[in-house]
């Protein structure tokens, strides 16, 4: 019995955010231990169709590096890396589409599906909607010039067409997207599931863009969450060094998509059962939220 009145209670809470956030874009990256826990997927699921439900438009973009690696290791190809990026040959890039655009994207609509949704999933290359370009990592030794260095198939965003994406938010239908983009030379490339996410936010003017991780959120220098950081703020954390890593890149995503157009930006704990309502629709939150 003693739940009742908390249950009522977070009701109560969500109510002022359903109603302020009706008829918005939500640009969620799905990636992380959300996506391999049983129970997390479930309820990512979940949250997504109640979102839907109650008026907002949420728009997935899912990543898959470690479905990707599995699979290379089973046809005896092995991963490797180059600043973080998966070196893609031809050969590569056709195990990542089959993965992301085929068995994970697809495994994501079914849960969504099947908890009443209605999911369609997309690749970028459907309606040309990721305009992609190779990506020119730079490395630079110590006393010496910059050097190019060609990892094959991994790209960046040039631009991105969302009529597609729209046509279906205003239906009842909540896309899927796996980040793959097509070049102008009509190559496929493999682009970062946060960049892409972050693009997307800032083209539809989302209300917000969220990046599930597997982390709580930002950290102080004293591993305490910040639960709220404004652009300036989150500037100087990075210039001072709080802010560095793998956290890093996904910060960065977070204010280029704000200084875009998103309304804001937040890092959420995937690992949180619910996460993604929690952090819509709580005082609280799960995450850190990054604003203008």
């Amino acid at each position: 019995m003693s739940s009742v009145p908390q249950s009522v209670g977070l009701l109560i809470e969500a109510l002022p955010y359903i109603r302020k956030f009706r008829g918005k874009t939500f640009v969620i990256k799905y990636g992380g231990n959300a996506m391999v826990e049983p129970h997390l997927k479930e309820g990512f699921a979940r949250d997504i169709v109640l979102m839907k439900l109650v008026g907002m438009n949420p728009v997935i973009v899912h990543g898959g590096g470690p479905q990707i690696g599995q699979l290379l290791a089973r046809v005896g190809k092995e991963s490797r890396f180059v600043q973080g990026m998966r070196v893609t040959d031809q050969e590569t890039m056709d195990i990542v589409e089959m993965v992301l655009g085929g068995l994970v994207n697809k495994e994501i609509v079914h849960l969504i599906n099947q908890q009443g949704g209605k999911a369609v999933g997309l690749s970028g290359k459907d309606g040309a909607m990721i305009k992609a370009r190779k990506l020119a990592l730079r490395a630079d030794p110590a006393g010496l010039p910059s050097e190019i260095i060609d990892i094959g198939h991994v790209g960046e965003v040039m631009e991105i067409n969302a009529e597609l994406v729209s046509l279906l938010d205003t239906g009842d239908f909540i896309p899927v997207i796996a980040p793959i983009g097509i070049g102008e030379d009509g190559a496929t490339y493999n682009i970062n599931a946060d960049l892409v996410a972050g693009h997307l936010a800032s083209t539809l003017r989302a209300e917000k863009l969220l990046l599930l991780t597997n982390t709580a959120g930002v950290l102080d220098g004293q591993g305490q969450l910040i639960p709220q950081m404004t652009s300036e703020l989150t500037e100087r954390l990075i210039r001072e060094g709080v802010i560095s890593g793998g956290m890093l890149p996904k910060v960065r995503c977070a204010l280029e998509a704000v200084s875009r157009g998103a309304g804001a930006a937040h890092i959420v704990d995937g690992r949180v059962e619910h996460a993604v309502l929690l952090e819509v629709l709580t005082d609280a939150g799960v995450g850190t939220l990054i604003g203008p």
